[in-house]
């Protein structure tokens, strides 16, 4: 692939635009952009956060999604009912790797489908009833959990079911918190708003449940916000914060629990790792209990180095030493990784396309790796997301927002990275056309990849990947098409 100019990307995206009728080429071509890090607000120049375009191929989830498989899914001590059809529920149970401490059924519940299963007669006559009876059922049966959430399916709100009022009726009955959380997949156009309405719920339900009751503080109490602990990310992440000297009062959603969400006002800081699905409810904490946050970043060396040191600036010296103390320490493995995997990997171009974070918070892994990140987009960000991409990425590199299956495709086609990052709908297609690929939903069966240890599992797995012969068994069509044009050639 010839280097990137702003002139040569800008035309790519012009020739691959070429395809769309008049009124889709306009609306997409609003959606992507060449990059320029002078820009200041991205809103000048991509639209995000949009309904997606009729009739072209998406990534994207729903707000059932965003709340239920992202926010609450991963609490481990509440019970998430899906209240619908089966469907929704068997999707988004456990395929995002949310590692938990504790016994399955007895105290954690987080790789077990709760349904009430609506049947026509459920959507002629109403759910409510249903739902009372299913949480009285649960109490019963799994009678440690410390609550329950009612996460609403489509046809719960196109009927109109009363959810709070049985929430409300139950959790006087029951004496637990139960918490309804209208999150029905048609509201948004992507999980995005999930995760608001999340965070809304978790607002007015549970975050000032223990205001009046005491608690034991020290002035190193932190609380780590939108990390799910895929793959062990959260736990690999708190040893650094417990080995600085913080002390980690609460973690969630990943193999968090309610007494720590419901305790996470008391603490000192909170730090958040996923912008997109956890801001809203540190905004609050902020506005209501004057508690700052800080957005960091724990993928790769360079960038957990100088989160730890941010991190540490709003503390004291015995914090900040020990910051310092913790990066020294783990300095000689990290160089040992680099100086085992830069080799092999220096050079390589890496396409990205996944939600929350990542397109932009791995890149600097990549770098530390001598890779170099050429494309990145989100499937449901909004701008203030790509106001922080655009400062990540080096210039004239694409930047797509809702890419379509046919513009990801095209933009790989013909800019043939030698890696691509994304989700499980994007893999086999990929696979198919014999290009390395990473599935960064949930690692791809591996992890952690946060925190110092993460990175040396993430840096084998990409080495693993591009560097695996089987690659070469692979022809991707364009290579075919060359083939058969040259053979076709020579026969004449």
């Amino acid at each position: 692939m010839t280097e990137l100019t702003r002139e040569s990307a800008q035309a790519l995206i012009e020739e691959v635009l070429e395809v769309y009728p008049e009124k889709a080429k306009k609306d997409r071509a609003k959606h992507l952009m060449v990059n320029d890090k002078e820009i200041t607000q991205s809103k000048k120049c991509i639209t995000s956060n949009r309904k997606s375009l009729p009739g072209v191929m998406t990534q994207r989830g729903c707000a059932y999604a965003g709340s239920k498989g992202v926010v609450w899914g991963p609490i481990k001590d509440i019970i998430d009912i899906s209240h619908g059809p089966v469907g929704c529920g068997a999707y988004s149970r456990g395929g995002r790797r949310n590692y938990f401490a504790g016994t399955s059924g007895v105290d954690s519940f987080c790789d077990i489908n709760f349904t009430s299963d609506f049947q026509e007669k459920d959507i002629v006559f109403g759910g409510d009833k249903k739902l009372a009876k299913l949480i009285d059922e649960l109490e019963m049966l799994f009678p440690l959990s410390k609550g329950i959430s009612v996460q609403s399916e489509c046809p719960v709100g196109l009927i109109g079911d009363d959810i709070e009022a049985v929430a409300k009726k139950k959790a006087a009955e029951i004496g637990k918190t139960i918490v309804p959380v209208r999150c029905e997949g048609f509201r948004g156009v992507s999980q995005s708003l999930g995760h608001h309405i999340a965070n809304d719920a978790v607002r007015d339900w549970i975050i000032s449940n223990r205001d009046d009751q005491p608690f034991e503080s020290t002035p190193y109490d932190v609380a780590i916000l939108g990390d799910y602990n895929i793959g062990g990310d959260a736990w690999a992440s708190r040893i650094l914060l417990e080995e600085m000297g913080l002390r980690v009062v609460a973690q969630w959603s990943g193999d968090g629990t309610l007494t720590e969400m419901e305790n996470t006002p008391k603490v000192k800081l909170n730090l958040l790792h996923c912008y997109r699905s956890m801001n809203y409810i540190a905004r609050h904490m902020e506005e209501k209990y004057s508690i700052p946050w800080l957005e960091y970043n724990f993928f790769g060396p360079s960038k957990i180095v100088e989160s730890l040191r941010e991190i540490a600036s709003h503390f004291d010296e015995k914090i900040q030493e020990g910051a310092e103390r913790v990066i020294a320490k783990y300095k000689p493995a990290m160089d040992a990784v680099i100086a085992k995997y830069k080799p092999r990997l220096q050079g390589k171009k890496v396409m990205l396309y996944v939600g929350g974070l990542r397109p932009r918070h791995t890149v600097g892994a990549y770098e530390d790796l001598g890779m170099e990140v050429i494309g990145a987009g989100y499937e449901f960000a909004h701008n203030d997301d790509y106001d922080r991409t655009i400062k990540e990425m080096k210039d004239a590199t694409l930047i797509y927002d809702d890419v379509t299956g046919y513009e990801f495709e095209e933009f790989v086609r013909q800019l043939k990275p030698d890696l691509i990052g994304s989700g499980i709908k994007e893999k086999y297609a990929f696979h198919k056309m014999g290009v390395p690929f990473r599935q960064l939903h949930s690692w791809d069966y591996s992890g952690p990849y946060h925190g110092f240890d993460g990175f040396a599992v993430f840096a084998r797995d990409m080495d693993m990947t591009v560097n695996n012969p089987v690659w070469s068994m692979f022809k991707a069509p364009w290579n075919e098409a060359d083939k058969t044009e040259g053979d076709a050639l020579k026969a004449a």
